[in-house]
């Protein structure tokens, strides 16, 4: 296997290869055009998705800044939303699915290296995907690391780790996060905390 299939595997793999060099710069060209265009560009900054992102849905809004390491490993549903400063280092593949939603500042990352100092000082790192179901809301500053996939109308407090797996229909916070409640079809009538909806919505 050459460095980019290794890495794609999940394999160890060299970072600083030629190839995989190439495909960086490539991405990050177009990133800092994404990051520099004006808010009223919206046919250009859609144009620019498409060639970054691997596949998209409709309606998929990224607000500047953003960043990523290769562009190809992501793919996300219709309607996803991503608040400022959202980071998604795709070493290997980020999957999102619809109806998505990332507050300003969540770093989502595929990327690791080895514990012990000799063999991360070798440079030989990994990355290993990550799966976000349907219907996700994740709070600002909240980081999800290598390997975790979070279930479908799942929301993920702000400030929280995410280390594990984490199963549908919960609310998730801390650090590491952990499961708080469980998301119910009476919690519908309430917008924040015990505070209820003064229209009834769900029945038009």
């Amino acid at each position: 296997m050459n460095q980019k299939e290794r890495m794609l595997g999940g394999y160890p793999y060299q970072a600083d290869d030629k190839l995989l060099s190439r495909e960086r710069m490539r991405v990050r060209k177009l990133i800092k055009k994404y990051n520099a265009s004006s808010p009223s560009e919206i046919r250009k900054r859609t144009n620019l998705l498409h060639k970054i992102l691997g596949k998209q849905g409709e309606k998929c809004v990224i607000h500047p800044p953003f960043y990523c390491d290769y562009g190809y490993n992501i793919e996300v549903g219709e309607n996803f939303f991503a608040n400022y400063n959202c980071i998604l280092l795709d070493i290997n593949k980020i999957t999102i699915g619809k109806n998505v939603m990332l507050a300003p500042s969540v770093i989502v990352t595929t990327a690791g290296h080895p514990i012990h100092s000799e063999s991360r000082n070798s440079g030989w790192e990994y990355g290993k995907p990550i799966k976000i179901g349907n219907s996700v809301w994740i709070g600002t500053n909240v980081v999800i690391n290598p390997g975790v996939s979070i279930g479908n109308n799942v929301v993920i407090g702000s400030g929280s780790i995410v280390i594990q797996d984490i199963p549908d229909n919960v609310v998730c916070v801390g650090n590491p996060a952990k499961i708080i409640k469980r998301i119910t079809e009476d919690d519908k009538q309430f917008y924040y905390k015990k505070e209820k909806f003064d229209v009834n919505w769900w029945d038009k």
